[in-house]
């Protein structure tokens, strides 16, 4: 009798789908009289969500190929502009950047970043502009991260030391890039390591728990393009796994603030993040400006994920694209062997001339953006876009993969070749559009000169000193390169290696 029910309301749901879909597909289309991008058909109710997969970069970008590189789709009720050229990204974060400086509304975002109080995913507003002010003076200016290099010399040297003990045995490059980062990142923000990553325990489970995250806040809600359908996001898990996510870091992000809080009230004082944000709160001065636990937590939040999750992913690939071409990884060393000659390890100091060091993190990034898809964007007000008319409210995906392996700009984009980036001006920093890892215009990242040392730190030091090859055998052709998606980009399997000190 159940099954015959169930039967039945499958069926009477397939019905009313085909009526409402041919309803929409027969009825004659409204002219607006706006030239509004081009669009590929929707289905009624989930627009072009079908048209989406796992890994949206590469969906957006084949759809990009057949409707151009300003194209507008429909996920569930709500129109989002899919960008996938650098002149239109131009146009979005630099000719209108203001106009799209918000960010859209997204419920696993608030649940997870409480709410807006962060950095990355608040809404534009004079909160954000001050909360951005205080993240940049106190860890992310030039002048603060020259001031970081003694801590990111002795992580890159406990990373050494680590690999150097497994002696024969394979290393998992991918869980010491991980470990490094969060170390760094904890020093710098909280004053102190967290034994974040450890070898199994609460450590471990933690690095899980930022990964999932990574995951999370890369999917779509269904509630929040369907509203009616908002029970699906509990039907699929998705719901329970966003809050049971958001608890477990807020746990943790109490147990830190307790901490900090109690050491400020002995009289104790500290440099880092987490010590000047409660002084803040505490002498509130500025009465139009104001930070509560909330906005602690979500700022700490921010700086600790970016500064682990997509700094770590971008080691990762870069490893990964040596050791797949090997002349690379020869000229690399090279490199830095000559300049670092006579010396155990290399110093931030010694980076300066390794330009080919810094070529090879460069297409690294370009060829494996560490976010495919910038942060969502949304229009606050009826603009032109490359001649289109986009409507206040439209969200705004920029597809920087797309941009960046883009063969209108780029020769032979699928292939590796750091020399591309030589005597080129082209670089990361917002100013070139062709080339946007880290985004640009108001809303870029602003940890930029952070991520980059301790990428070039680490990356330098493992080639002077190590020599690779893959466990088992195995040739470096064979390396799987296979990629998982969430907002963060990390290959599917771990880096396995077998490294051999040379130093």
């Amino acid at each position: 009798m159940m099954m015959d029910q169930q039967s039945l309301f499958l069926s009477l749901c397939s019905l009313i789908y085909v009526l409402v879909f041919m309803y929409t597909w027969l009825s004659p289309s409204k002219t607006t009289g706006k030239n509004l991008p081009p669009s590929p058909r929707k289905l009624p109710i989930i627009g072009n969500l079908h048209q989406v997969n796992q890994d949206p970069h590469v969906a957006l970008r084949f759809l990009a190929k057949k409707y151009g590189p300003v194209m507008k789709l429909h996920f569930g009720s709500v129109p989002v502009l899919v960008v996938s050229s650098a002149d239109a990204a131009k146009e979005i974060m630099k000719t209108h950047d203001l106009a799209f400086a918000n960010r859209p509304n997204s419920s696993i975002w608030d649940k997870i970043f409480y709410n807006g109080k962060d950095v990355v995913f608040a809404p534009y507003s004079e909160y954000w502009r001050q909360v951005k002010s205080i993240c940049v003076l106190q860890l992310l200016s030039n002048k603060r991260v020259r001031s970081f290099q003694k801590v990111r010399e002795e992580e890159v040297a406990l990373l050494v030391e680590n690999i150097k003990e497994s002696g024969s045995k394979p290393v998992n490059l991918s869980e010491l890039f991980y470990a490094l980062l969060s170390n760094v990142v904890s020093r710098i923000a909280l004053g102190r390591k967290y034994g974040i990553i450890t070898e199994g325990g609460e450590g471990s489970s933690f690095k899980e728990l930022f990964q999932n995250i990574a995951q999370l806040i890369g999917y779509f809600s269904v509630g929040d393009y369907i509203p009616w359908l908002f029970w699906v996001d509990s039907l699929t898990g998705l719901k329970r796994r966003v809050e049971k996510a958001s608890t477990e870091v807020d746990v943790f992000l109490e147990g830190v603030i307790r901490d900090h809080s109690v050491a400020l009230d002995k009289g104790a004082s500290s440099d880092d993040l987490l010590y000047n944000l409660l002084e803040i709160q505490k002498q509130n001065t500025n009465s139009a400006f104001s930070i509560d636990k909330d906005s602690i937590k979500g700022v700490i939040l921010n700086m600790f994920f970016d500064g682990t999750d997509t700094t770590s992913s971008v080691l990762e690939w870069t490893m990964a694209a040596l050791m797949k071409n090997p002349d690379v990884l020869c000229k690399l060393q090279n490199e830095v062997r000559e300049i670092g000659r006579g010396k155990s390890t290399i110093s931030g100091d010694d980076l300066e001339n390794m330009h080919y060091l810094k070529a090879v993190i460069k297409e690294s990034m370009r060829i494996y953006t560490p976010v495919p898809l910038l942060v969502a964007r949304e229009a606050m007000q009826d603009v032109k876009v490359m001649g289109y008319d986009i409507n206040a409210g439209t969200q705004v995906l920029i597809n920087a993969w797309a941009i960046a392996t883009d063969p209108a700009v780029w020769d032979n984009p699928e292939e590796f070749i750091p020399e591309r980036f030589l005597n080129n001006h082209v670089d990361y920093k917002g100013l070139h559009f062709e080339f946007i890892p880290f985004g640009a215009g108001r809303r870029g990242c602003p940890g930029i000169q952070y991520a980059m040392a301790i990428d070039e730190l680490a990356l330098a030091n493992l080639v002077h000193i190590f020599d690779f090859a893959l466990p088992d055998g195995k040739r470096f052709q064979d390396l799987d390169m296979d990629a998982e998606t969430g907002m963060t980009l990390h290959k599917k399997s771990p880096l396995l290696v077998i490294a051999t000190s040379r130093v």
